[in-house]
């Protein structure tokens, strides 16, 4: 299959996530139905970092892994398909969260996901969250794609 970029204009066509909480910027590389990177250009305008922490900002955790299940979600919607674009993906599973460095306001993160399962409308995906090539978090997510919100 042939590797492509996916842009914010066609992200937020695949999942309904917006702003503040949309937490994918742009799709880097994505290989339908078997891996994707994301991208996420973390500011020091994001909300998150007005209490978290006052004068040492870091990104929370697990703001961290929803921005991997977000990547996760854009695969699968992508990979299902125009029929289930803005569907809803949710968390079934969070297995294995480590973090190994804070992600702070000017970083880049880059969040790999590469699918380890799929079945009918359940996906497992190990996925990698990297600042300048160094780990900062991973997780093994499972998610299942249910019915466009009305």
């Amino acid at each position: 299959m042939t590797e492509r970029t996916i842009d914010i204009t066609r992200i937020m066509e695949l999942i309904p996530h917006r702003y503040p909480f949309l937490l994918v910027d742009r799709v880097l590389e994505i290989e339908t139905g078997e891996s994707a990177t994301g991208l996420k250009n973390v500011t020091a305008n994001e909300e998150f970092f007005n209490g978290h922490f006052p004068g040492a900002p870091v990104m929370p955790g697990v703001l961290i892994i929803e921005a991997m299940a977000q990547t996760s979600g854009i695969l699968v919607v992508d990979s299902m398909g125009k029929s289930v674009e803005g569907s809803l993906v949710y968390f079934m599973a969070i297995d294995g969260a480590k973090f190994r460095r804070p992600v702070r306001p000017g970083d880049q993160l880059k969040i790999y996901v590469k699918k380890i399962q799929n079945r009918r409308n359940v996906w497992k995906f190990e996925c990698k969250a990297k600042v300048d090539d160094e780990l900062a978090a991973e997780a093994t997510v499972t998610a299942m794609i249910m019915d466009k919100p009305e």
